[in-house]
């Protein structure tokens, strides 16, 4: 018994028996379940060791593929191993930004406080490419959709949308999840990828990649991946049953 559902199962089989191979992962709701508080979203139990188990198999690059800044990233998670760091939607590769656009984000922020202020836990975050409204702790949930709104009609049309789950990102560039896993695909040459992700701004991922790669779609909801499973546990499992594919 895997956990895993058959299909998904059988698909594995064929793409473990594949190289070069990318392994990618979205990390908040896939690796990490979803946490009121960012910082509190540490790994589930058994993660870090199956993706260090995956990223020590010759031809096998393992990449986290997030909306948070690599730094973050790399702090939240405790995550040591071998792996290739994408942060910031695409933006950031194995590091974080040049300073350049900081000024520019900040300006962001400015214009986009008045969409939270006076609403009880709404909040800002801000990222080193984008600045991010959050409503998930809002109680009501009219005035929660409501802030998001007021967000978008704040920020000048030029700059990209990213909508999640109760949360509207506001981007200072247009790199998305999908040019990054395009660009992981190149540079290392991968015969075959996988990408697991949770949330609207996975869907970029799912469609970037090819026919022959492996899309998974943790949770509910409408997606263009081609396989499912419910949630982090799941993700857990399609991991640990790769690692035995490939050992």
């Amino acid at each position: 018994m895997t956990g895993v559902p058959a299909e998904l199962d059988a698909a594995l089989a064929d793409f473990a028996a594949r190289r070069p191979l990318l392994v990618a992962s979205d990390y908040d709701g896939v690796l990490a379940r979803l946490r009121d508080e960012p910082s509190a979203a540490v790994p589930e139990d058994g993660v870090a060791e199956a993706l260090a188990r995956l990223a020590a198999v010759p031809g096998v690059t393992v990449a986290i593929v997030s909306g948070r800044g690599v730094a973050d990233l790399q702090a939240t998670s405790g995550f040591s191993g071998p792996f290739r760091w994408v942060g910031s939607h695409g933006e950031e590769f194995d590091g974080p930004l040049a300073g350049e656009l900081a000024h520019r984000r900040d300006e962001l922020a400015a214009a986009l406080a008045p969409a939270v202020a006076g609403v009880a836990d709404a909040r800002l975050e801000i990222k080193p490419a984008s600045v991010a409204v959050h409503v998930r702790q809002v109680q009501d949930r009219d005035v929660a959709a409501a802030v998001l709104e007021h967000a978008r009609t704040l920020v000048d049309s030029s700059l990209t949308l990213k909508p999640g789950k109760d949360v509207l990102e506001v981007a200072l560039t247009e790199a998305d999840k999908g040019t990054a896993l395009q660009r992981l695909i190149t540079e290392q040459n991968a015969a075959a990828a996988m990408y697991l992700g949770d949330d609207v701004t996975d869907e970029d991922g799912f469609r970037a990649l090819r026919p022959g790669d492996l899309t998974v779609k943790i949770g509910d909801g409408a997606t263009a991946a081609r396989y499912r499973v419910a949630d982090p546990a799941g993700a857990l499992a399609v991991l640990l049953r790769l690692g035995e594919l490939l050992a």
